[in-house]
Formats: structure tokens, sequence, C-alpha cells
């Protein structure tokens, strides 16, 4: 018998002996488990199951099957120990108009977490008076884990909405509102729809980007077998930590280079671009005036620094603040999402565009993923993602119209940040072709 699957025995046992009130068992790992924490969750049959990588990749964690859903999860501090924290995200524009079928928000307080900070690996179970179901869920994980195999498929089909005539239009529409004082900025999307010539698990292109894109929050959201949303993101909505948060301001985009000189080269033209830094700086504006009800002080990086990733470079400004007391994740969510990063400034006028002139409902898209507890919250901006259904694979993009942007180059600036995933399918997508 493995370790791990020992493991599994002894928390059983301990499952079984617990006394009523105790609502959290940690079974520590002895050694690193003999399998990747993708493939895991991948074999599980246990839904709804979540996957979370931090940024700076010291926690990884698998949470699986649920004790209590919510759908506004501000009712979950009610009935969350000190030790235990609910996992999901919010929705762009889900339970509106426009996208009924997509929830607000979704989170859960998981049966089973598989665990790893830094070096060390917990499996740990949460519990209710009902302890059959979480045995039954630890009777469920004890099976051989079968690597995934990289993704093989080969495209059918790609389309995109918008295509490129009524993107060129919707950007004529925003810049003509900007001009009439309307906004400042809207964010523009783009859907891309690949149709694949064989089935593919959300989680095979969840471990290959993984495996590629660095420097990025990778979650994966599903909660059932049919469908799962998935994505590897460099922007965080904000972490807390008791009452200090953290954020940032990640707008301002330029592609990667050939080479390390036309990588400087595209650098440095980012890091004195206008358009780019005025961008950067609405994003700052808008956090600071978001943050400032709920803050004694708000502190800004005084000037952006560049985020080099594999297929693009950011400009980005780290933000601090420290909260006042009381203040808690879900009013944090409420506050920061959407950012202007993802909408627009300002808030109301240019989600009301978006609702109105967008042509697809971007659900789970540039909304939020991530985890509540009482002590902590981290949550990611739900960029760089994807939807993944069967031979169906929907992408997601997003470009920020301010003066000066020219559609074309917003369109190709769409392209290589779809790139990201995209090219972890096929090294040559036809981006550029609207079919």
């Amino acid at each position: 018998m493995s370790h791990f699957h020992q493991a599994i025995t002894e928390l059983i046992e301990r499952v079984k002996d617990a006394k009523d009130g105790v609502t959290r068992l940690v079974q520590v790992l002895e050694e690193k488990p003999d399998f990747s924490f993708i493939d895991w969750l991948d074999c599980q049959p246990i839904f709804p199951k979540f996957y979370w990588q931090s940024r700076d990749t010291r926690e990884e964690v698998v949470a699986l099957g649920q004790l209590h859903t919510f759908t506004d999860p501000a009712p979950a501090y009610a009935i969350l120990a000190d030790d235990q924290r609910i996992w999901g995200g919010r929705s762009f524009d889900g339970h509106t108009d426009k996208n009924r079928r997509c929830m607000a928000s979704f989170f859960f307080l998981p049966q089973i977490e598989l665990i790893r900070f830094d070096a060390s690996w917990t499996l740990a179970v949460n519990l209710t008076t009902d302890k059959q179901r979480t045995l039954a869920s630890l009777k469920n994980i004890q099976k051989e884990i079968s690597p995934l195999m990289p993704v093989s498929a080969h495209m059918d089909s790609v389309t995109h909405i918008p295509q490129k005539a009524q993107w060129n239009e919707l950007v004529e529409k925003v810049l003509d509102g900007i001009e009439q004082d309307k906004f400042k900025k809207v964010v523009l999307a783009r859907q891309t729809t690949v149709d694949l010539d064989r089935t593919i698990h959300a989680a095979q292109l969840l471990k290959s980007s993984y495996l590629h894109n660095h420097h990025s929050f990778h979650f994966l959201l599903a909660l059932d077998e049919t469908r799962a949303f998935m994505g590897s993101t460099p922007e965080r909505l904000y972490l807390r930590q008791q009452q200090e948060l953290y954020t940032e301001a990640l707008a301002g985009t330029i592609g990667r280079g050939n080479n390390a000189a036309q990588d400087l080269e595209l650098a440095n033209w980012l890091a004195q671009d206008s358009k780019n830094l005025n961008e950067n700086q609405y994003v700052v504006d808008d956090i600071i005036e978001r943050l400032t009800p709920y803050s004694d002080t708000v502190r800004v990086e005084s000037e952006a620094r560049l985020i080099r990733l594999r297929k693009v470079q950011h400009l980005k400004r780290n933000i601090h603040a420290h909260l006042d007391s009381g203040i808690n994740g879900v009013q944090l969510l409420s506050a920061l999402q959407p950012t202007a990063a993802v909408a627009g400034l300002p808030r109301e006028a240019s989600m009301a565009f978006i609702q109105q002139h967008e042509p697809f409902a971007r659900g789970w898209y540039a909304g939020s993923m991530g985890f509540i507890s009482h002590q902590r919250a981290e949550f990611c901006v739900a960029i760089r993602s994807a939807q993944v259904t069967g031979r169906r694979v929907q992408f997601f993009a997003g470009a920020g119209i301010v003066p000066g942007s020219v559609a074309e180059h917003e369109w190709q600036e769409l392209d290589k940040k779809m790139s990201t995933l995209l090219s972890l399918i096929s090294d040559h997508p036809p981006l550029g072709v609207a079919s």
C-alpha cells in the first residue's frame, strides 16, 4: 500500500472516531505523493472540484465535494471554522438578463482537500454531523492515478465573436463615447470557439499551461463532468491577510520579441508609451477610490514595473492597503470586482456598454476565482481562461480601449493574449481568420 493510500486509511479511521463538534481533521503526509495534483484532480469522480495554485507557487490545493454551497458567499462566515476555507468564484455577468444561466457566484465548503504548502503535504477533511458522506468520498478516492496525456487534438474550426468587422465598429463606438465624455475606458472582449477533432479534458489543458506558463495563478472549477472553466492568469484581484490587503494594477500590454534584444526594445517602448501608462494609471486611480472607504491607508508603487510572461509583457503597479477592522473578503470582492482592467471606467458606464453591445455573455471570464476564510482570502482575475466542453473549447481575451486605441492593433493584442492557452493546442492557430 502506498504512503498516500495509507494516509487515506488512517484518516477514515480518524473520521469514524471523531467526536461531535469536530469540524476538520488534517492528516500530514510523510512523503510527497507520487502523482501530480492535476492528475489526481482529473481522476476524481467527486464534484464540484476546484484546483488552485498561487502565483508564487507556494500553495497548491485540490478541493473536492461539497458540504455546503453558497450562491452568495457572505453567509459562509457564519458556518466557517477558523481553519476552514470556501473555494469558488464570482462571475462577470452571471444571473443578469444577458446571462441568466450562469450563477452570480458559486462557492463551496469541500469535503476533502489535498494541500501542498512549500514542501509539506496534507490531506484534510471538513466534517458535519453527517460523517457518512465524507467517509463515502474518502473511500471513493482510493484509486490508482494515471498521468494525463498531453493535448493531442487538432482544430477543425475557429470562430470569433465578434468577428473583425464588428470588432472595428465596437472600438469606434467606444472611442466616440470617450470623446463625448461618457467614459474614460471600456474593455472589449472576444470569445473564440475552437472545435476539435477529439475530446480533451480541461485538466489536460490546465496541466500543459501549468508546465508552460509561469508567474501565474492556475485554477480550474468543474461543477459536473460535462464542462469546466480553467485559466492561467497573471493578475491578482487581491490578497487579504488579516487587515493587510495587497492588490495591483495590471494594465498596458505589448507582445514578446523573437530574442532578448527585441524583448528589451518592446519593453522600453511599453514603459514610455503614454497610452499604456495612462491606461495603467486609470486602473490605479480606480483601485484607490474603491479601497479608500475600507482602509485607513493606501500605498501605491511609484513607478510601473514590467512583467514578462511567455507571450506578452505587461505594466504593473503594486498597491497595499491597511484595512479598517471588520472588513471581510466578501466586501472586498464587491468593492474591487470588476476591475477597470477588465471592465473600464467609470465602472457603471463601461459595464452598461458591455452589457448592451458585446455580442456574447462573459460568464466566469473576467470574474474572479479563489478562496475565503476568516483570516485570509485570495482571488485572481479570471483572464487567460477557457471553458472546456468535450470537443469544444471557448477561449476569451480582452483589450482596454482608451484614447489612441487602434482597432487593428487591439485585435492583434487579443491574438497575443489568447495564444497563452491556444498555443498549447496548436503552435499555429488560425487566429486572424474569422470563419
